[in-house]
């Protein structure tokens, strides 16, 4: 297990692929662990270096006093990539993970060479929606929010079978002040005069069945970038990584060939 001691939290991260290859963070969503990108690191070119961590507050890193900002979520990516020697990387960012990406982009434009912003946005729901939802779990625990956060996450299709099971379960053991504290970074953001700003070559994608960032956010933020273009992935809702690993995969080395990189 690594573990990555930076200035305010510790981050528990993995490394695959080539050591000496060019660099691709991967970055999670809320109530995720790095485990996440187990299906598509399997199917990309193992000539990359493909790295992936657990935010604050999840999985195995560090749990910080709350609440978070997305610009300490970034400082905790910028300090990951000088622990792991990486000079300039694809960042892909889901959900919250794609927040992270968009302000890590516009503070640290010569890190980033490319984005991935998948199901994700400039702005994530309104502040209330957020503020409720931290205290539907300070009264009843990240448990009881799990059915609604499933029918958000996952297409219909796949909610029948048992496959989600085991992404109720990393939902519902996120500690919870983790998960609170990242409720509160993304209730208080709203990313998009930095991202208008964004230059960096960026791949947008989206699920059909996305309850939590519906196609159209997603397009509205990819518009904002000018080197941008937008993909959906159908029969698949906000966790395309886990739904359609293939589809995903197969996207990203696309566009990490088009950067040169493979």
């Amino acid at each position: 297990m690594r573990l990555a001691r930076l200035q305010n939290a510790m981050l528990h991260w993995r490394e695959d692929g080539s050591p000496d290859g060019p660099a691709v963070i991967f970055a999670n969503s809320l109530g995720t662990d790095l485990r996440l990108w187990d299906a598509v690191i399997a199917r990309l070119p193992q000539n990359l270096r493909l790295i992936r961590y657990d935010k604050r507050g999840h999985g195995l890193s560090s749990c910080p006093e709350g609440p978070y900002s997305i610009d300490d979520l970034a400082e905790d990516a910028l300090e990951l990539l000088d622990y792991a020697g990486v000079s300039s990387c694809v960042f892909v960012g889901l959900s919250i993970g794609g927040m992270i990406g968009q302000t890590l982009a516009a503070r640290a434009p010569d890190r980033i060479s490319a984005l991935v912003l998948s199901n994700t946005a400039a702005k994530m729901g309104e502040t209330q929606m957020w503020l409720d939802r931290i205290q539907a779990i300070e009264t009843g625990g990240i448990a009881s929010l799990s059915d609604a956060v499933m029918a958000r996450w996952f297409a219909p299709a796949f909610l029948e079978t048992d496959a989600h099971i085991p992404w109720r379960h990393m939902l519902e053991r996120t500690p919870e002040a983790g998960y609170i504290a990242s409720c509160h970074a993304i209730a208080n953001a709203d990313l998009h005069a930095q991202t208008k700003t964004l230059l960096q070559p960026t791949l947008g994608i989206a699920g059909r069945y996305d309850g939590a960032s519906p196609p159209a956010l997603v397009e509205a933020t990819i518009d904002l970038i000018e080197n941008a273009r937008f993909n959906v992935i159908e029969d698949s809702g906000h966790l395309p990584c886990v739904e359609a690993p293939g589809a995903y995969a197969g996207m990203l080395t696309d566009f990490i060939k088009e950067l040169g990189h493979v």
